[in-house]
Parts: structure tokens; C-alpha cells; sequence
């Protein structure tokens, strides 16, 4: 198939495009290359020839529309977002352009081109709010209630799909992503404690943990996501779905692996908790099961070695 992948230079994208050109499809990249980077696509531009082109384009761009109707991209994966919970309390109107008004632009650029599919990057961890403990592992089911700006605006994107899907129908699949970890996130970067940490960890810096550490988080790895999203092409059609492990882990036990793994003994600081930030997230996947044939298959601790040889392996990063 042909297909395009928006924040393709990203994190999750650029490891998408890579199975996309393993499997043998063509791909179109759309990045402004803000956060993401051309780095993060130097294999898939060794390996891809002729099947991958690359656009830097603002997914708000009106240019995008007629990108989607030269190019006729059969599914459109479209995983370019503002990511930051903090931003989006900051800034929520730039939360708000980025992630609503780019994501009706996408689904208006879809309907042009005639693609069958969106496959929408969807927050597992921000739309559904606090949720009661005795409704933890959280299902689709369960009612949505941002608390955050970001996760305002990533419900306001799956909500657009619904209308698509009803108004031109064009089809889509949603997928609510737990906390995505794995190599080429931005140590740098607002978002990705597993990457911050282990970077520190191995710059010999300081870890800071922000409340008392007892918050929890469902970690997923990027190569599981990618195969969800994959999937997701041909399966799951209209549905909203959990992709993440079903497992709770505390910010206090992801330092002590991952200073285990990187042979450091000091413990981390603790500065004040941040606004929008959620007591406990964990998401159950057993939808993703049913109906893309999806499993998380890496362990914390497999994908932790992951995350420190791929930082070692590029220092410079």
C-alpha cells in the first residue's frame, strides 16, 4: 500500500516508517521537523529508496490537502501531535492548533485523497482523567474526562474521526497509547521519562522525580506500539483501543531499574508535582486483543537495555 505517516521523523513515526518500508509499502513522511528529525529516518532513507519521500510540512499546512491528492495515500497514519501535558497547560491554545485544528486538517486531507483509513495516535494515559483505583486497569468503556489541555485536544481528535467516519466515511482506528518508551525518544524532550532518566543516568546527572514518586504509569515499547499501529491498517475499524501493558509502575521503581541498569546508586530528587499530571494511569489492553490480534510482548526491563544501547550508541544525539 501507499501510505502516509504524519510525525514521521518522530519518536513513534520514524520507527513506524521503518516497518512500513520493511513490509514493502511506499511512504510519504510530513514533518516540520520541529521536534521531529531527519536522524531519525537515516535508515529509512538508506533502505527506502524510491518507496519514501519526505516532506517538511506543518500538518496545519493548507498545502497538506493537495500533498493527499497527488500523493493518494491509501491509509494515513497520523501520529504528528504537541505531546507535552506541560506545554499544553502553558500553552494551551498551541496544544489546541496543533493537535484539534491539525488533526481536522488531516482527516479534510484523507477525504480528499480518497484513503480508506486513518490510523489516529490517540492518549491513552491523558482521556480518560483520574480514574477511580477500582476502575484500574481502565477500559474504552469507561467515561472520558480530561484533565489536561493536551488531553482536551486528543479527544477532540478521535471525536472528529467519529464525525468523519458518519459524514464521508472515511474509516479510521483510534489508539489509545499508554506511555511509549524506546530508542530514538528525546532525552532532551518534555515528555519520555524513561528516556530523560537513563540519559542522566548515563551522564552521571541527577534524576528529578516530581511529587512523591508513587505516581504510576502503564509503559509500553515503541516496537509493540508499532506493531499495534500496523495492524490497526486492516483491523479495528471505528474502535477505539488500549495499547499499552496493563501494568502499573511507580515513577519510584522506573529510577531504581533504571539506575540499576546503569550501575548508579544515588537516589533521585524530588521537586513539587506538576498541574495536569495524573495520580495513577494504566491502561487494559484486552480490546487490542480481541480485535487487532495485539499483544505487548517486551518486557520494562528488555525495553529498558533497549533505551540504554541506543543512547550509547549515539552520544551525540
Amino acid at each position: 500500500m501507499r501510505a502516509l505517516v504524519t510525525g514521521g521523523g518522530g519518536f513513534i513515526g520514524s520507527n513506524l516508517v521503518d516497518r512500513l518500508l520493511a513490509e514493502g509499502h511506499s511512504v510519504d513522511v510530513v514533518d516540520n521537523l520541529l521536534t521531529g528529525k531527519l536522524s531519525n529516518l537515516a535508515e529509512a532513507r538508506r533502505a527506502g529508496g524510491h518507496a519514501l519521500t519526505i516532506h517538511n510540512l506543518d500538518i496545519r499546512a493548507p498545502e497538506l490537502v493537495a500533498l493527499a491528492e497527488r500523493q493518494k495515500p491509501e491509509v494515513v497514519f497520523h501520529l504528528a501531535a504537541q505531546s507535552s501535558v506541560s506545554i499544553s497547560v502553558s500553552d494551551p491554545l498551541l496544544d489546541a492548533t496543533v493537535n484539534a485544528v491539525g488533526t481536522l486538517n488531516v482527516l479534510e486531507a484523507a477525504r480528499a485523497a480518497g484513503s480508506r483509513k486513518v490510523v489516529y495516535a490517540a492518549s491513552g494515559g491523558t482521556i480518560y482523567g483520574d480514574i477511580d483505583p477500582s476502575d484500574l486497569p481502565v477500559k474504552e468503556s469507561h467515561s472520558q474526562h480530561p484533565l489536561s489541555p493536551y488531553g482536551v485536544s486528543k479527544k477532540a481528535g478521535h471525536d472528529y474521526l467519529v464525525a468523519y467516519r458518519e459524514l464521508h466515511q472515511v474509516e479510521f482506528t483510534s489508539l489509545a497509547l499508554a506511555n511509549v518508551y524506546g530508542p530514538r525518544q528525546d532525552p532532551h524532550g518534555e515528555a519520555g521519562v524513561v528516556s530523560i532518566f537513563a540519559a542522566r543516568l548515563l551522564a552521571g546527572e541527577p534524576c528529578k522525580i516530581f511529587g512523591d514518586g508513587e505516581a504510576t504509569r502503564d509503559y509500553v515499547f515503541v516496537d509493540d506500539v508499532v506493531d499495534a499501529l500496523v495492524r490497526a491498517a486492516s483491523k479495528g475499524s471505528g474502535l477505539l483501543l488500549n495499547i499499552g501493558s496493563g501494568r502499573e509502575t511507580t515513577t519510584n521503581s522506573l529510577y531504581k531499574a533504571l539506575a540499576s541498569a546503569a550501575g548508579v546508586t544515588a537516589s533521585a530528587l524530588h521537586a513539587p508535582p506538576r498541574a495536569g499530571d495524573l495520580a495513577r494511569s494504566v491502561l487494559d489492553p484486552a480490546r487490542a486483543e480481541l480485535h487487532l490480534g495485539w499483544k505487548p510482548w517486551t518486557s520494562l526491563d528488555e525495553g529498558i537495555a533497549a533505551v540504554f544501547s541506543w543512547l550509547q550508541r549515539n552520544k551525540s544525539s
